[in-house]
């Protein structure tokens, strides 16, 4: 079955950086656009960037455009977000998700200021 396992987040102090990667199976990868999300406590989730199947076209958010950067390697089935010059209110859980996956459990990244 599809399924989709965040991992990489922590606790980062402010201006800091982290890099998180999820590892996709059950489905062939390099078909799929993937994204980011992320969730703040008490806020909707909210799309963070967009990748294209062959990584040829991203998209972001404008709170993080500059800061965060999406990447894939088709080989490893991994997509992943770097994220640099993290802020306070970066701090949320971290989901990927593509078209035909249900949601994961994310990857929590708490900033600290």
């Amino acid at each position: 079955q599809v399924q989709l396992v965040e991992s990489g987040g922590g606790l980062v102090q402010s201006g800091g950086s982290l890099r998180l990667s999820c590892a996709a199976s059950g489905f062939i990868f390099s078909l799929y656009t993937m994204s980011w999300y992320r969730q703040a406590p008490g806020k909707e989730r909210e799309l963070v960037a967009t990748i294209t199947s062959a990584g040829d076209s991203t998209n972001y958010a404008d709170s993080v455009k500059g800061r965060f950067t999406i990447s894939r390697d088709n080989a490893k089935n991994t997509v992943y977000l770097q994220m640099n010059s993290l802020k306070a209110e970066d701090t949320a859980v971290y989901y990927c998700k593509t078209r035909i996956s249900y949601w994961g459990k994310g990857t929590l990244v708490t900033v600290s200021s």
